[in-house]
């Protein structure tokens, strides 16, 4: 808790000492990609979600890295430098963003190194990720979902003080609304922080946004299956996230996971990141023993 809670603000486009950018080639078309530590060791694979980007987890890279593992992220299709990736470059090529477009992105990432593979989902990645367990549960070694939606079908519904009205909205109004909050500043980011924010969006496509946003509100329900994975699995979420934890409490509890909580909000990785990956690399101990 001392190392989180002496953090420094600092410049997000420069990454730890030793990382690797790279583009990988998925279904959708390239996506950026950083990669740090062994190739040879056992692997990670950390999704970022809407309106994120692989910098999300920088603070965390060398933490797992050091721990013996090769670890990797990579941005979305549509989102910050993979903003080429999208549904024109699929065969044959599709009109829109779906969930199909983001668990095949996934899965090609997966299958293209040593696995089985420690699979981590935030927030609307994980979402993702539970979809691809569901299609191909022998690439998973872990599954951590780190504030995700904890409920099905319409996610936004439980979000503190919204989402009464989020029904209401389309989900072109709903992007605009959060996007317009991040403009803003209304979690009270450091300025180095802000500046990466705002720095992405002048990559990131607002129609990726839009539909990430509709398919959020028809989540698929994957819970027994995800119960019945015989898979270590972790929930992390802040304890202020933008869902209320009693629901994260029994979503953990529904799908057999433990469940980590953080003194913060929505982004543990950037804001505990050392107890965040503390509490990974115990998850992963449990599948090694």
């Amino acid at each position: 808790m001392r190392l989180d809670a002496a953090l420094p603000d600092r410049d997000w486009t420069v990454l730890p000492s030793g990382a690797v950018r790279s583009d990988f080639s998925a279904p959708s078309g390239p996506l950026a990609m950083v990669s740090l530590g062994d190739p040879s060791h056992p692997r990670i694979v950390l999704v970022p979600g809407v309106t994120g980007s692989k910098e999300d987890f920088t603070l965390m890279l060398p933490t797992l890295a050091e721990a013996g593992f090769y670890v990797q992220s990579y941005d979305l299709a549509g989102q910050y430098e993979s903003f080429a990736a999208g549904p024109e470059n699929l065969v044959p090529p599709r009109a829109d963003y779906d969930y199909d477009l983001f668990v095949d992105d996934l899965i090609a990432v997966l299958e293209a190194g040593s696995g089985p593979v420690h699979v981590l989902g935030y927030s609307f990645a994980g979402v993702v990720a539970q979809l691809g367990y569901l299609r191909r549960p022998e690439l998973y070694a872990s599954l951590a979902l780190l504030s995700c939606p904890p409920e099905p079908g319409q996610a936004f519904r439980g979000v503190s003080r919204v989402g009464r009205i989020s029904s209401l909205t389309s989900p072109r109004i709903a992007a605009a609304l959060m996007v317009w909050g991040l403009h803003r500043n209304v979690t009270h980011v450091p300025p180095g922080r802000q500046a990466f924010v705002e720095h992405r969006f002048g990559l990131t496509r607002m129609s990726a946004v839009d539909a990430i946003f509709g398919l959020m509100m028809r989540s698929p329900d994957s819970r027994s299956v995800i119960a019945a994975a015989d898979i270590p699995k972790l929930v992390a979420v802040g304890e202020h996230d933008l869902w209320p934890l009693e629901l994260h409490a029994t979503f953990a509890e529904q799908i057999g996971a433990r469940i980590a909580v953080y003194r913060t909000g929505h982004s543990p990785c950037e804001t505990t990141p050392h107890q965040f990956s503390r509490d990974l690399l115990e998850l992963y101990r449990r599948q090694s023993g």
